[in-house]
């Protein structure tokens, strides 16, 4: 497992990293879009981290250059010589290109059981739809956002008093437990010990 190396995409506190470095999940780089405390995560971890900062490439306005940015991140994975792409609450949408050089090789944690919610909003218009159950899904990432092939769900209930906080905190905890499991089964399946996820 160690042969592959995984890339893990962040943008916040770095819960999902955290979850992941103590599943031993072979983390090789944790790349960011902005300064974020998953950077010092990473960091006290002894991993190599690079920032490619959404301000150098337009910010978060109408103005982003996402092709620019995207071939900057895809050129940053290279570089690195990146197997595996574990996106944890990244919060930039890539373009064509990253997809192009990583096919099957990116991997996302939804806060919804997909194809209901998708989007940036999920666990907001789950409640404002009064459904009883949500979840969490580990997908494979592609152009079209949060429509790739699904590896593994998980429900989680939704509670009578239920805030976007508290479901969003359950969702999360969901994720921590279910995502490294994902990435190491879909390594193993990389490394031709098991059939490829989602095929």
């Amino acid at each position: 497992m160690a042969d592959v190396r995984v890339a893990v995409l962040v943008s916040g506190t770095g819960s999902i990293l955290d979850a992941m470095l103590g599943e031993d999940v072979p983390v090789a780089l944790v790349l960011a879009d902005r300064r974020c405390r998953a950077l010092e995560i990473a960091t006290d971890a002894g991993i190599a981290t690079e920032l490619v900062d959404r301000q150098d490439f337009g910010g978060f306005g109408g103005g982003f250059d996402r092709w620019g940015f995207t071939r900057r991140v895809k050129d940053v994975l290279v570089a690195h010589d990146i197997d595996l792409i574990a996106m944890a609450g990244f919060g930039t949408v890539f373009a064509r290109p990253l997809f192009d050089a990583f096919p099957s090789r990116i991997l996302n944690t939804h806060p919804a059981i997909l194809p209901a919610f998708p989007g940036w909003h999920a666990v907001e218009e789950a409640l404002a739809a009064g459904v009883e159950t949500t979840g969490c899904t580990v997908h494979l990432a592609t152009v079209e956002t949060d429509a790739g092939p699904v590896l593994a769900q998980e429900e989680v209930p939704v509670l009578a008093d239920d805030t976007v906080e508290t479901l969003h905190e359950r969702i999360k905890r969901c994720e921590r437990q279910l995502y490294p499991r994902v990435i190491k089964d879909y390594i193993e399946s990389l490394m031709g010990t098991a059939p490829t996820p989602g095929s």
